[in-house]
């Protein structure tokens, strides 16, 4: 199913719906790795989870604080019905009060809370499972030496802050694609 026909799709001016060079990376790394568990925050309209659920037999918990968002995803992913379950929550109580563990984690809600996820995450990935977060470059600010506008300066800096302690923890391989918004694939090896 195109993007353009997904339900909800319409209402909003700005979709914040994965690239095609993204949508690629994803689809191969679900193949490659054969999750049987996944964990999306920020479902959106459930572009990516179709994605990912097509790509595999997995079960994706995906989370998703806006009510309507939360339904048209539901309609949306309804030909995988029984594969999936939507959470509407705010991301952040949702990993407070999680404790399974599973094999991949998508990460593209609030950028600016990524750094605040990251802990959480790590202690949810199972090893030999991937960690894949989207939009990391924050339309080239992150790696930008230009002074960041007020308005970004918050989320620029805690995704900055997110990128280093994500390189610099042992526990992860990571690599750093600079196409389109930016993508990090980080690998749990222990």
């Amino acid at each position: 199913m195109r993007k353009e026909d997904f339900v909800g799709f319409e209402r909003h001016e700005y979709n914040p719906i994965l690239r095609p060079e993204t949508e690629k990376l994803l689809g191969s790394l679900i193949l490659q790795h054969k999750p049987k568990t996944i964990l999306e925050i920020g479902t959106f309209i459930g572009y990516s989870a179709s994605v990912m659920l097509e790509k595999s037999d997995a079960f994706l918990t995906t989370v998703e604080i806006d009510p309507q968002n939360a339904r048209d995803a539901r309609e949306n992913l309804k030909d995988f019905e029984g594969r999936f379950e939507i959470v509407c929550a705010d991301a952040g109580q949702f990993l407070k009060q999680n404790n399974k563990k599973f094999d991949f984690i998508f990460l593209d809600g609030p950028k600016g809370q990524y750094k605040n996820y990251f802990p959480y995450l790590k202690k949810f990935l199972n090893v030999g499972g991937v960690l894949v977060a989207d939009d990391i470059l924050f339309y080239g600010l992150v790696g930008s030496n230009e002074p960041v506008k007020h308005k970004h300066r918050s989320i620029v800096n805690n995704l900055r802050t997110f990128l280093s302690t994500l390189q610099a923890d042992e526990d992860f391989d990571t690599q750093i694609f600079d196409f389109e918004d930016g993508v990090s694939v980080s690998i749990r090896k222990k």
